[in-house]
């Protein structure tokens, strides 16, 4: 084979790579870019967006919102962003600082402000609605498909929510009572616990205060106490050990501990964590 016949073929490969290149430089142009605070709101746009959409989350899932520290690439994300959308929480106040030092003028800031605890089912489902209103808002040219993958997700977020209570229903979660992190009390109420207390972070939690929740919970009878992840995952363990209780640490967020990238998957574990308690 000559030299001129292999460079010629060289020259057809180079050129067949560049329009393949191109192609998906373009495709990947057309789509919304959207950059999401938690794993809360990115999972949603991902299920809903799906190849119209890009997503890029900051916090990690594991990750207390109020201890995040911002960091250089955070600020490249939303450069090139079309949206941001946030929750709006106290715990988010590095946001502003984000948005401040990014030059994007172009880029459209949303807060999704709904109250309760996100992991609860009708929560969830609300959060979708809000999502797919500012997608379809953003991006008119592909609004019926993010009305339509809505439709379908949530109807699996009912189904969960039925295989869900079903599982719980002969537990007696009514009569288990609980001290529990305050960033979980709502989701803990919608499980059927009863929450005789709750308490905040570590550095909250002065002698007087961890004595009156023990207190409480000698008084009560508490047989466990549970953790939120995301505000520290032993903040409970001296409360439980005065008690003589179990303890077990649930997550806030997708994808906060392995295999839970999905808020079905997190749901379930967290699920799993409280029935297995229970049963021990």
């Amino acid at each position: 084979m000559s030299k001129k016949y292999l460079l010629v073929i060289g020259v057809i490969l180079l050129g067949m790579g560049s329009l393949l290149l191109g192609g998906c430089n373009k495709a990947n142009e057309s789509r919304l870019k959207v950059v999401t605070t938690t794993s809360l709101i990115q999972q949603i746009v991902e299920r809903v967006g799906g190849k119209y959409v890009t997503v890029s989350n900051i916090i990690p899932p594991a990750q207390c919102p109020g201890h995040f520290d911002v960091k250089p690439a955070d600020i490249q994300r939303l450069a090139d962003a079309d949206l941001f959308l946030m929750h709006g929480w106290e715990g988010e106040k590095f946001s502003q600082t984000l948005i401040d030092s990014v030059n994007n003028t172009t880029l459209s800031v949303v807060k999704i402000n709904i109250s309760g605890n996100w992991m609860a089912p009708s929560v969830q489902s609300q959060a979708v609605d809000e999502v797919v209103k500012i997608l379809s808002e953003a991006d008119v040219e592909h609004s019926s498909n993010y009305q339509q993958v809505a439709v379908d997700y949530k109807e699996k977020i009912l189904a969960e929510e039925t295989n869900v209570k079903e599982e719980l229903a002969g537990a007696n979660l009514a009569g288990v009572n609980v001290l529990g992190s305050a960033m979980q009390a709502d989701f803990l109420k919608w499980v059927g616990l009863n929450v005789i207390g709750t308490y905040g972070e570590a550095d909250s939690l002065t002698p007087q205060i961890v004595k009156d929740i023990v207190d409480k919970g000698k008084e009560f009878n508490v047989t466990l106490v549970i953790d939120n992840l995301q505000n520290g995952a032993d903040v409970g363990k001296g409360i439980a050990e005065e008690l003589g209780a179990k303890r077990i640490t649930i997550s806030n967020f997708p994808g906060g501990f392995a295999n839970t990238e999905t808020w079905e998957k997190a749901l379930d574990y967290n699920i799993s964590l409280i029935l297995g308690a229970i049963s021990e």
